[in-house]
């Protein structure tokens, strides 16, 4: 199978994260997209997080309806932070039947010479990107695939600061991740 990777903090998923994720599947020759739930993004500040296992059930309820979706842990029995290049090199260890690609935001695609090993990445690696708010890019390389989807405007931050301000947050999360974090008292 052609695996579509979005990794993410899914701080919390979100219907950005899915109608994105969504968008890919149905515009590529995709057959599953994994959430790829990271325990600790190098490039991001740690303290806003909640707990790994969290968001992961968090994913797991938004996608649940979902079968070309799957949610994954990987990340979290390997060294942290973690770095992309180590996790494509161990999915591809233990699942050389499948091919692997990964889902970049315009703003992530400006950062990748940022990242470890970025040029493995961009050699070995299809990269479908979608475009993201005020980021437009001119990163050019045979495996960068630009993908139509809709420009959404949806941020974590701003559904964690509503959620802890006891303001809505309504159809901005599926239904299963609001009661969890209703239920759970998360981000309050």
């Amino acid at each position: 199978m052609k695996i579509g990777l979005y990794f993410g903090s899914f701080n919390p998923i979100h219907i950005g994260h899915l109608i994105i994720a969504d968008t890919l599947h149905d515009r590529t020759d995709l057959d599953q997209v994994w959430f790829v739930v990271s325990p600790q993004n190098p490039l991001k500040r740690r303290q806003s997080l909640i707990h790994e296992f969290d968001r992961l059930r968090m994913v797991e309820l938004a996608i649940e309806d979902n079968f070309h979706f799957r949610a994954s842990d990987v990340e979290f029995g390997m060294p942290k932070p973690s770095y992309t290049i180590d996790t494509l090199a161990y999915l591809t260890d233990q699942y050389p039947q499948h091919q692997f690609c990964l889902f970049l935001g315009s703003d992530n695609l400006v950062q990748l010479k940022r990242w470890k090993n970025y040029q493995t990445i961009l050699d070995n690696y299809e990269i479908f990107v979608y475009p993201r708010p005020g980021e437009t890019t001119s990163f050019e390389h045979p495996n960068i695939k630009m993908i139509d989807a809709p420009l959404l405007d949806i941020s974590a931050t701003f559904i964690r600061k509503s959620i802890l301000a006891g303001k809505s947050v309504k159809y901005l999360l599926p239904d299963g991740v609001a009661d969890y974090i209703r239920d759970k008292k998360l981000y309050q």
